[in-house]
């Protein structure tokens, strides 16, 4: 499985995190199941594989991080999304740009334009073309802003 396969499901659980009364750890164990990729795999190509340990680390890191720090990522969201009520954003919308913000903020291994480029795509498949315009410019004004003043992981030594 690559990663953006991973990071698409991961969106999913993002956005179902939304509609359950299911921690973030008890819908990982429940989604991340051979069964549960079995069930979706004949309607949604995404499940055809389940995920090794490498990309059910990416996973759980993802949606577990997501679930944590969402109030801050939709502070970000309603803060970038100029002109637009946070309600208006559709909330697969929402859940894309949590992913890609996590990423941005809490994932420095992750470069800020591979998070960006993903999302973009990911939109793209879900949403108008208006929704990816709009994804796409609340993510470059929030890496411009937030990610120039996010001190890097790693200082180098002298």
């Amino acid at each position: 499985m690559i990663r953006n396969v991973a990071r698409e499901i991961a969106m999913h659980l993002s956005y179902e995190l939304s509609f359950t009364d299911l921690s973030a750890g008890e819908l990982l164990d429940q989604r991340l199941s051979s069964t549960h990729f079995g069930a979706l795999a004949p309607e949604y190509e995404v499940y055809g594989e389940v995920p090794g340990p490498s990309q059910r680390a990416y996973i759980r890191k993802l949606v577990s991080g997501i679930a944590a720090h969402g109030y801050e990522l939709d502070q970000y969201i309603e803060k970038y999304a100029v002109g637009w009520k946070f309600a208006r954003i559709p909330l697969v919308a929402a859940a894309i740009m949590r992913v890609a913000m996590y990423e941005i903020l809490y994932m420095p291994e992750i470069p800020n334009a591979a998070s960006i480029n993903e999302a973009v795509e990911l939109t793209r498949k879900y949403e108008s073309d208006d929704v990816v315009r709009f994804v796409n410019g609340v993510l470059g004004t929030f890496v411009r802003t937030e990610a120039e003043i996010t001190p890097p992981s790693t200082v180098p030594k002298a």
